[in-house]
């Protein structure tokens, strides 16, 4: 073939060497017109595609270095079940735990029911205010005519001014409650209802403030100055008063009037006969730390969803000496000081023990058709999985052996943990304890920063913390926490540190709050002293060690820059020596 043939051969032909694919030549235009376009896409995605792996490859490579695993206390409820798993071996909690064990309102758990969702903002509530001020601006008014706090106009001002206001902190606005007469005249007082972003439940919460308005241009209002949080105190909901009684001389406190914690009661005979029911006796985990009741009431409560019965449950706790100041046990406990018992109730299928047992004896029979059929279960040795085809109304686990045999727990263990499955999405934190909470945290407006501080028994044991103490002196402290924070902050310090002036150093850097601050929001004149005094029958209520426990703790999760013991202040392990990779 000819030099000319070659030339003529077609793109791709058998030209060898001497083809236009293989001949070396100049850069002309026309050589680059001769290359196939599919050919240089082919040659430029393959460059690209090279560039991503390498770029895949650097990523990999930073990520391998720098990962930390997931604290599966922040992490879903499967993640927390598995943890817990893994630390009890020997069936038995050793290490004395002073710590908040999470909820279901810590973590979103894929195994629980749907939950309502928060009520939706009203169409002109929030940022929405704002727009909507113009079309009251043309409404006919008189600025000199006195202030009317239900002129539609004083709500459109206050809910443009939270929406400005509010725009970057952690709060969405839910409904807003018709503004009420101030103390003096050109002042309004004003509800609303909000949740927190931080939360993951949907609970909502009440603030009320106080706004003093003057006219602006146009017959708009203006808002001249804002009270703090809950200072509007003429549009808190208070008690009512009973009939006949005298006026006290102090205004009651106000209430949480959604707090709905009463008692289910069964019905009728025909009813409690209907059901079924899965009774827990009294085991061994009574008076231990509240970690464990926690980890064994959720077993029991997941078995009796296995087997779709009502748990029967004892609304007496016994408070561990792990959570007291005298390191005492305190039994007579209430479940609803630290549980909201309203979402249990929504949540699963329970009754009260003491109202069961009551009915239980008043309504079974002996002989006949209309007796109780009862199976009691000695061991829980006893299989979920062997109870499930049962169909006595009433199962009866009793747990008389000696501890450990005696624990809740075991019922969840071997076998029977493939198949139970904790309702962790079933335990919240009291209501009237996180009341407290919204409380601090509004007091800061939302805008603060934390510092949790872990120090009592664990400073103390060197061998398994050889640096807590020296790394959480004030001196340490003062030195590390600068360097962290932004000064002149409002700083949250959640801390199991007894001695008040122990955080003096870090007042020369920031605005320290701590929670004996606010010590009157559990005083005998609160909401909160109230409602657990009428849940005990009148007698007052302690605020002990395990409320001051999970009020510190919520309220250092609300702060915006967070600064732990374990993570950014000493060198050793959350749980003890040569337990960080564990």
């Amino acid at each position: 073939m000819s030099s000319s043939d070659q030339d003529d051969a077609p793109d791709g032909g058998s030209g060898g060497e001497d083809s236009p694919l293989f001949r070396r030549r100049g850069p002309s235009s026309a050589d680059v017109a001769e290359v196939p376009v599919s050919q240089s896409l082919i040659k430029a995605a393959s460059n690209v595609c090279f560039s991503l792996f390498v770029l895949a490859v650097l990523v990999v490579t930073v990520v391998a270095v720098t990962y930390q695993p997931p604290d599966p206390w922040l992490q879903s409820s499967a993640a927390i079940t598995t943890s817990l798993s893994r630390v009890l071996p020997n069936s038995t909690f050793l290490v004395p735990d002073d710590s908040l064990l999470p909820t279901g309102e810590d973590f979103n758990s894929s195994s629980s029911p749907a939950i309502p969702a928060p009520a939706r903002e009203d169409p002109d509530d929030s940022a929405s205010a704002v727009s909507s001020a113009p079309a009251l601006n043309a409404t006919a008014c008189d600025p000199d005519a006195p202030l009317n706090c239900s002129d539609p106009r004083v709500l459109a001002a206050v809910k443009a001014f939270n929406a400005k206001a509010f725009l970057r902190k952690s709060i969405i606005f839910l409904s807003y409650e018709t503004p009420v007469p101030g103390p003096k005249p050109g002042v309004c007082d004003v509800a609303w209802r909000f949740r927190n972003r931080r939360e993951k439940s949907w609970r909502r919460y009440r603030d009320y403030r106080r706004f003093s308005l003057a006219s602006g241009d146009g017959c708009t209002l203006e808002i001249t100055s804002v009270g703090k949080f809950r200072s509007g105190t003429n549009a808190a909901r208070r008690q009512p008063q009973r009939k006949g009684s005298k006026s006290p001389r102090v205004k009651a406190p106000p209430v949480d009037t959604e707090i709905n914690d009463t008692i289910p009661v069964v019905g009728s005979e025909a009813e409690f006969k209907k059901g079924k029911y899965l009774y827990y006796m009294r085991g061994g985990d009574h008076c231990k730390s509240m970690n464990q009741f926690i980890w064994s009431f959720l077993c029991g409560l997941g078995e009796a969803k296995f087997l779709n019965r009502t748990f029967v449950m004892d609304l007496n706790l016994c408070l561990s000496g792990a959570h007291t100041v005298d390191g005492k046990d305190v039994d007579g406990k209430d479940f609803r000081y630290y549980f909201d018992f309203e979402h249990l109730k929504e949540s699963a299928s329970v009754v009260e023990e003491g109202d069961f047992l009551k009915d239980w004896k008043r309504w079974d029979k002996k002989k006949g058709p209309g007796r109780i059929t009862v199976r009691k279960v000695p061991s829980y040795k006893v299989t979920p999985m062997q109870l499930k085809r049962d169909k006595s109304n009433i199962i009866w686990r009793q747990f008389n052996g000696q501890e450990p045999e005696n624990y809740w727990y075991r019922v969840c263990e071997g076998r029977a943990a493939k198949v139970i499955q904790r309702p962790w999405y079933a335990i919240w934190k009291s209501k009237r304890l996180m009341n407290i909470v919204t409380q601090i945290a509004g007091r800061m407006d939302w805008d603060y920063d934390g510092l949790h501080v872990v120090r009592g028994w664990k400073a103390q044991h060197k061998k398994m913390y050889p640096n807590l103490d020296a790394d959480t002196s004030p001196d340490a402290l003062a030195e590390k926490v600068p360097k962290l924070i932004k000064p002149w902050r409002d700083l949250y310090i959640a801390t199991n540190e007894p001695f008040y002036n122990y955080f003096d150093k870090l007042r020369s850097h920031f605005h320290v709050h701590l929670l004996d601050d606010y010590k009157e929001l559990w005083s005998n004149s609160s909401e909160w002293y109230n409602e657990t005094t009428a849940l005990s029958g009148g007698k007052p209520v302690p605020f002990d060690e395990y409320m001051r426990v999970i009020v510190d703790t919520e309220v250092f999760f609300r702060a915006k820059t967070q600064v732990e013991t374990f993570n950014n202040l000493t060198r050793d392990c959350k749980d003890g020596v040569n337990t960080c990779n564990l």
